[in-house]
Formats: C-alpha cells, sequence, structure tokens
C-alpha cells in the first residue's frame, strides 16, 4: 500500500476502550491496530508517501460525504448511512471511507482541516461526546513527592521560579 499511493490515511483509535468491550475484546486485541499503524509509519517514510491520522475524534462515520451534514448519533449496529439532509444512501464503511479521502485531500492542498501548521484552524464537528479527564480535587499537580505531601521538617517556601522546599533546623 505504501508502495502503490502516495498518501495513507489511518484513525487514531481508542483501542484501550474498545479492549473494554468484552464482546469485541478479543477480535480487537487480535488484530493488532498499534502493529499495523507502526508498520505503515516507517514504510511511508521509507517509499516518501504521506501518512495522515485522523483525529480521534473525527466523525468519518458520521458525516455525510455527499452535502456534509453531521449526525447526532449513530450507532455501530447501523451498516447503512442514511442522510437526513440530502437523502444519500450508501454502505457507512464506504461513507467513512470517501470522508477519509476527503480529510487527506484537505491535509495535501493544505486547507486547515488536517491540521495543518501554516493554516488558521477551522471548527471540525465532533461526532462524538468527548469526555475529558479531570484532576481529582485532592490533588494538585508538580508538588514534588507522590501525593504532593511534604515531610514534617521540610517548608515549603515561594520564590520567583516556583516552589522550593528547605530543611528546618530543630533546636
Amino acid at each position: 500500500m505504501a508502495a502503490e499511493y502516495g498518501i495513507a490515511v489511518v484513525e487514531a483509535l481508542n483501542v484501550a476502550g474498545m479492549l473494554r468491550n468484552r464482546r469485541l475484546a478479543r477480535r480487537i486485541a487480535d488484530a493488532g491496530f498499534g502493529e499495523i499503524r507502526r508498520q505503515l509509519t516507517y514504510k511511508t517514510r521509507r517509499n516518501g508517501c504521506r501518512l495522515v491520522a485522523a483525529d480521534r475524534w473525527f466523525p468519518s462515520s458520521k458525516i455525510c460525504s455527499g452535502c456534509g451534514a453531521v449526525k447526532a448519533k449513530l450507532p455501530p449496529h447501523i451498516r447503512i448511512y442514511h442522510c437526513d439532509a440530502c437523502g444519500l444512501v450508501l454502505d457507512r464503511d464506504a461513507n467513512a471511507a470517501h470522508n477519509l479521502a476527503a480529510l487527506a485531500a484537505a491535509a495535501v492542498t493544505g486547507t486547515g482541516v488536517a491540521a495543518d501548521p501554516d493554516a488558521t484552524k477551522a471548527s471540525k464537528p465532533r461526532g462524538a461526546d468527548r469526555k475529558t479527564r479531570t484532576t481529582p480535587p485532592g490533588r494538585k499537580a508538580g508538588r514534588g513527592r507522590a501525593g504532593g505531601a511534604a515531610l514534617p521538617h521540610q517548608q515549603q517556601t515561594e520564590t520567583r521560579d516556583g516552589p522550593q522546599t528547605e530543611a528546618l533546623t530543630l533546636w
């Protein structure tokens, strides 16, 4: 594939999240997505072609390849894509392939859609609700020790460069 085509597109999938699904875990683990991507990466470099990785949150299956409308929900068991806006009826995987091809074309022409560093960032519709992980309220990042605790004989003092720990002398 890397020797025949000038550009290859892959999707960055949440493999760890998919492995939590009991029904799919064995099949996904056997597929070896990481190995496929690793080999595509080095072979595209070796053959001088380009590898474009679609963002994990890029809704390739949920965007209509005809008009660009985005569906809010599209469960995995629905295999035929029906567009409510323009009436396009297409296989779900073929629709996703058309959208990924458009993403690759946008990356080559430099429209900013595929994270072109020279262009301004274009808004991309999210097809899934993005979950972000926050730090639990009891933890503070970057305090030195695990959990941020200081030893009893140490005192935290603020300087211009950041917190510094001084040893106290006990009389």
